[in-house]
């Protein structure tokens, strides 16, 4: 693990986490650097990068043990850090407040705060080490833009007491499942395990929630396929309630035939009997239901063009002819999972009068032939837009000119998770 003074020392390492140098990404270590040196007067700082999260496709199936696949982004926390040889764990972020707290404090606190006594107490509890440290942090992670800045945040804490107390020694899912805890149990949020999971691991990743976690890595080019995120600017607090129910309907369902998650129900079994399923439980949790079963189909076929896309030369005609294939099977993939989001899962609107989400697919689909559906969690968040590479710098202006800059964030595929630079 090293040391660094200068930003010069790390520039090798901008291409696997932003795709290429970057002069904004060198300003911004610089100033993270010199930052960490104000606050505590340390001379060097270790830096540890912890990336963002966009679904693909699996919208709503991780807590009834379905599958996932989501990857990591090119939007990322920064954090300078060393120890400081007490019990204190001191964390100053770019315009925001110090939090002060100990490694011996678990007592709930405020939302940051929390998230690190979470954090730490799930590892101390899990037999690991913990010790006070120091630490300077700058997010690109958009709090509230559907791309798990909270998950980016407890992943930062929880390398972080990896590197310094344990040798860089803590398991990938050790450190998802500290996040989830914090989450959980500090903030109040019934998350489950994909968003903490898939910053852990890092690149495109393949998450099989059937039993216990499984994962696995997939390609990471997506062949002429390039990745927006279009913010509703809503906000997403007090819908707690609204995301809990979508699991509780789900479970509503297999507890009809005697199971606790619908992963445990066939669909044959469950198509078979709809109609009385319907009947007892209610047409919004069987339709919820049915979203689980075809989204996981889905997902699958998703699985399976990734796997395949072997495209050889780009130059051939069969090679191009191959990438087009795919590029539009993704779209349709995306697209049927928007749809069946919108009628089925029912997540993309607060109420009736709630139009946000749609109106966004709505213009995503007449800028452009592309992907678009309800990004995580719904409700209040954001649509995920998948285009065709060459018309995505268009699809860009007129989405930025509609919406503004701040609300429309370009994507690009990091192939590495939390990591210690």
């Amino acid at each position: 693990m090293q040391k660094y003074s200068s930003p010069n020392d790390v520039t090798g390492r901008f291409v696997q986490l932003y795709g290429k140098r970057k002069l904004a990404e060198f300003n911004r270590y610089a100033d993270v650097l010199a930052s960490f040196r104000r606050y505590f007067g340390h001379g060097s700082a270790y830096l540890c990068s912890s990336p963002g999260r966009a679904e693909l496709i699996g919208n709503h199936l991780d807590h009834n043990g379905g599958k996932v696949i989501a990857f990591t982004v090119d939007l990322d926390i920064v954090a300078a850090f060393c120890d400081n040889g007490s019990d204190a764990i001191r964390i100053v972020g770019k315009n925001r407040n110090m939090i002060s707290v100990s490694v011996n404090d678990d007592a709930p606190c405020g939302r940051s705060a929390g998230l690190v006594k979470g954090v730490v107490r799930y590892l101390r509890e899990h037999g690991f080490a913990a010790g006070g440290f120091d630490a300077y942090t700058d997010s690109a992670v958009p709090s509230g833009a559907g791309v798990s800045s909270s998950a980016a945040f407890e992943l930062t804490v929880g390398k972080i007491v990896s590197a310094l107390f344990n040798g860089e020694s803590i398991p990938a899912e050790v450190l998802a499942r500290a996040g989830q805890y914090a989450e959980n149990v500090y903030f109040g949020k019934p998350c489950g395990l994909l968003d903490q999971s898939v910053i852990a691991v890092g690149g495109a990743v393949q998450l099989d929630f059937a039993d216990d976690l499984r994962y696995e890595t997939l390609p990471t080019a997506f062949g002429g396929v390039s990745f927006a995120l279009i913010n509703t600017g809503a906000s997403h607090s007090r819908l707690s309630d609204l995301y809990a129910a979508i699991p509780a309907d789900m479970q509503a369902v297999a507890a009809r035939f005697g199971k606790r998650r619908l992963i445990e129900v066939s669909p044959d079994e469950f198509f078979a009997d709809y109609r009385n399923v319907e009947r007892d439980v209610g047409e919004r949790a069987v339709l919820r239901a049915k979203h689980f079963y075809e989204e996981l189909a889905r997902v699958e076929k998703m699985s399976d063009l990734i796997r395949a896309t072997r495209l050889g030369n780009a130059d051939t005609i069969a090679a191009a002819k191959g990438n087009a294939e795919f590029v539009r099977s993704v779209l349709d993939l995306i697209n049927d999972s928007g749809a069946s989001s919108l009628a089925q899962l029912k997540n993309c609107a607060v109420d009736d009068n709630d139009t946000a989400i749609a109106d966004i697919i709505s213009f995503a689909h007449q800028a452009c032939p592309c992907g678009a559906r309800v990004h995580g969690g719904g409700f209040a968040g954001t649509v995920l837009c998948a285009v065709p590479s060459e018309y995505f710098a268009n699809f860009i202006s007129a989405a930025t000119a509609r919406y503004g800059a701040d609300k429309v964030y370009s994507l690009s595929l990091r192939p590495v998770g939390t990591t210690i630079l």
